[in-house]
């Protein structure tokens, strides 16, 4: 994340705001008065939607919209020319609103303004293949059987998806047009290539932007050419693109792992890249607030239908959040946003980008693996790997732990994690030295093994990384092992009497490894700290060892010490899961056109199993099974998903209830349509949102719970519910049990009611009180299963 300067919100709810004391602060500390001018700093201010006025122009509107902005910071500052000076965005076509560089009491200040639904400040977010299709069922080996929800789909065929990440490299085979018609005349995008009049868009990459004002102003000098462009320098942004929609690119290989056809979830889509995420010359990759929300406005005005943005940060309350606000807006053109739950598991309520209007994607494991092995004391350990090169001759080599060889000015805990420079080449040099997962980049800790002459590198899982294990080009012979095995490496190494030494082989690629999936440890995990009754994540899809393409101008690890340069490269995390579903929904989208973003959602979703290849429950990164929290409905499943036959739909006023359960004041509620909204007159409650799934984490005496679904499948169809799973010491009763509809698009309502049983039954352990559950609905054997988890806690007496 960027650095934080606090934050205010005028439009406040009653409740469940994330941030109180950062506001109380900052106002407290307004009102105190201060010797000295605090230092300026970018917020966006949050005036909700447009009010559209009929017989005005677009271009028009949108000038009268950026005077109106004017005109507010102008009233607050007392200059309308020092107004146009600090706003450096004016949002005019969906969102409302603009970003500026402010002193915090004039942000205090503009935020107590009538229409001001929040002002925050401009943040940093951090940006968070050959098989993974093929394990989800698309093909066969290799080839794409006629029942392949690709064919089925016309491999997302002119749906539009728009990616928010560092751009893209528009050389890549994944970009070629080759298989491509006209572009559709809905696209009103453009290439933004003034600047680098080599960067060339087609019929396939149909538009290209970059939004940098948000990430100059925090940066505090100006933008040059290699910002002014939307090429991707970064490498990101070219892979997460390619996973959504690439086109097919034949003999794909990463360091010559993996060989196979590289292709996106739609690969017959168009696409456009939204360059927000720059790589500053020292932190990691930021992607700033007020280029996010830049980036999404135009995304709606180009006419993209699908968005994939693999960026992420703290969990934030809505109106505070750049992505949610930007999704909202989407949502409320009908383009479906898809999001990475962030990396920043196993621990629970962890998982951000917690929206209910974006599908929110955890990550796990395929059947693929690159496994290598450490030889030691008659022992063989398999770890994975994706090194270039490797160890020669048949001779083991001293094994030595990096906290034994920590350099002169290091502290242990630099040396434990293999820190840049950390090591001291002295104790280091020649041995295969075993360094402790965390700290870094784990292509880092190679190079750190590699300066201080060591020969070879082998990573431990700390507890917390448990058995998920990924294989990296890393710069010398290196092999990536679990924490069980890493435990008994180190107590051979510092009980053996004789000098310990090992040997590592060169990895290789094999499929069809079990279990599969497996939840990967970085995956952000639930619940929803935010609001509780919304499951997150909503699904999990691959996310670990995918490979795509990348930039050009980027080394696989990112960093300027690696001057290796490769067309594709393999990379793990909720970034690449999340382009994975975002693939999936413009399948969904192309072969359904008018559904909308809640229906194609709720399709992906209810199709989701919770079930590994073997039909066996999925597994966390401990090998013990995983829970809703991890997977959210479950493994997504493409074929499934474009035939779900019942979908939990929802509209933007159902987001606006949303809202007003949650105690937002009438005042912020007016902001969002064109016409004055008002919440129901009966008190709505969040468990009611008409959501896939249904939490309730405080269950107290009888909860009832209402949904209602839509038939998207046969006109004539009867649907039968049953619990398949009763969560732990709760009685479940679905009214009524079966569901008759008589057309396609007709709706039906049903109740769940939830009641605790006694004698108290205990919940599993570790999952923090909750048991979990399920229902399905089914029109018989063979046919549809519309599948509903239940994450339920009962209240503690």
């Amino acid at each position: 994340m960027g650095m934080e300067t606090g934050t205010v919100t005028a439009a406040e709810p009653t409740r469940r705001l994330l941030l109180p004391l950062a506001v109380s602060f900052l106002l407290f500390a307004l009102a105190a008065g201060t010797k000295s001018s605090p230092p300026s700093s970018s917020y966006i201010v949050y005036l909700g939607g447009h009010s559209h006025i009929r017989g005005v122009s677009t271009e028009e509107a949108s000038t009268m919209a950026t005077e109106s902005h004017y005109d507010l910071l102008g009233s607050v500052l007392g200059d309308w020319e020092k107004a146009r000076d600090a706003i450096f965005y004016s949002y005019t076509k969906n969102i409302n609103g603009f970003a500026a560089v402010l002193e915090p009491a004039v942000a205090a200040a503009i935020a107590k303004r009538p229409g001001v639904v929040s002002v925050f400040p401009n943040r940093g977010m951090r940006m968070q293949t050959t098989r993974s299709w093929e394990f989800m069922g698309l093909e066969k080996a290799g080839v794409v059987p006629t029942w392949s929800a690709w064919e089925t789909a016309r491999y997302g065929g002119d749906t539009i998806i728009g990616n928010l990440d560092s751009g893209v490299w528009p050389e890549s085979l994944s970009f070629n047009d080759g298989e491509m018609g006209p572009i559709p005349d809905t696209w009103k995008g453009i290439c933004q290539n003034a600047h680098d009049p080599k960067f060339k868009c087609n019929s396939k990459l149909i538009g290209a932007r970059y939004f940098n004002k948000g990430y100059a102003m925090e940066a505090g000098s100006p933008p040059g050419d290699r910002l002014n462009t939307p090429r991707d320098d970064v490498g990101h942004g070219t892979h997460t693109l390619a996973t959504a929609g690439g086109s097919q690119v034949n003999g794909a290989a990463a360091f010559g792992y993996g060989n196979g056809t590289a292709r996106g979830g739609s690969p017959r889509a168009r696409v456009a890249a939204y360059r927000v995420c720059f790589n500053p010359p020292v932190k990691d990759v930021e992607c700033f607030d007020a280029d996010i929300l830049a980036a999404f406005e135009a995304a709606i005005a180009d006419g993209v239908h699908v968005i994939t943005a693999s960026v992420g940060g703290e969990q934030k309350d809505f109106f505070e959040d750049s992505v949610a606000i930007g999704s909202l807006h989407a949502f409320k053109a009908g383009i479906t946003v898809v999001c990475s739950a962030t990396n920043d598991g196993p621990d629970f309520g962890t998982v951000s980008n917690l929206a209910p209007w974006v599908v929110t994607v955890a990550a796990s494991t395929t059947d693929r693996a690159f496994p290598g092995y450490l030889i030691y004391n008659r022992t063989r350990v398999e770890g994975q790997s994706m090194s270039e090169t490797w160890l020669h001759g048949k001779s083991f080599y001293l094994m030595i732990v990096a906290t034994d060889a920590v350099a002169p000015g290091r502290t242990v805990e630099d040396a434990k994690v293999c820190m840049l420079d950390s090591l001291d080449a002295a104790k280091a040099s020649g041995k295969i030295v075993v360094c402790v997962r965390g700290g870094n980049r784990r292509m880092e800790k190679g190079e750190a093994v590699r300066r201080a002459g060591g020969v070879g590198m082998i990573l431990i899982n700390d507890d917390e990384g448990g058995s998920t294990v990924v294989a990296e080009a890393h710069v010398l012979p290196a092999l990536h092992i679990n924490y069980t095995d890493g435990l008994a490496l180190l107590a051979y190494i510092k009980s053996t009497p004789a000098p310990p030494s090992g040997f590592l082989t060169k990895a290789m690629t094999v499929v069809g490894r079990r279990p599969a999936p497996v939840m990967a440890a970085f995956s952000s995990v639930g619940p929803n700290v935010l609001n509780p009754e919304i499951l997150k994540p909503d699904v999990t899809a691959p996310g670990v060892g995918i490979i795509a393409p990348w930039s050009g101008m980027a080394a696989p690890s990112n960093k300027p010490w690696d001057q290796r340069r490769v067309a594709f490269t393999i990379q793990s995390g909720t970034s690449m899961s999340c382009p994975h579903v975002a693939g999936i929904a413009g399948l969904v989208k192309t072969l359904h056109p008018d559904w909308s973003p809640a229906a194609i959602k709720s399709a992906i979703m209810t199709t989701a199993t919770d079930l590994d290849v073997e039909q066996r429950p999925i597994l966390n990164p401990f090998l013990q099974p995983a829970t809703p929290f991890s997977y959210g409905s479950g493994h997504v499943f493409p074929a499934r998903a474009l035939d779900p036959g019942l979908v939990y739909d929802a509209s933007y006023a159902d987001y606006l209830n949303f809202f007003c359960a949650l105690g937002y004041n009438a005042t912020a509620m007016a902001k969002f349509n064109e016409t004055r909204y008002a919440c129901p007159a009966a008190a709505v409650a969040v468990r009611d949102l008409n959501y896939p799934s249904i939490t309730l984490p405080d269950l107290a005496g009888l909860t009832t719970v209402r949904r209602r679904v839509r038939n998207v499948g046969p006109p004539r169809s009867t649907y039968t519910a049953a619990v398949v799973r009763e969560p732990e010491g709760v009685q479940v009763t679905v009214t009524p049990t079966t569901l008759a509809f008589g057309a396609v698009g007709e709706e039906k309502e049903f109740q769940v009611s939830f009641v605790a049983r006694v004698p108290f039954v205990p919940p599993p352990k570790g999952a923090g009180g909750y048991g979990f559950g399920a229902i399905v609905w089914s029109d018989g054997p063979g046919n549809h299963r519309v599948r509903t988890p239940l994450v339920i806690r009962r209240r503690k007496m």
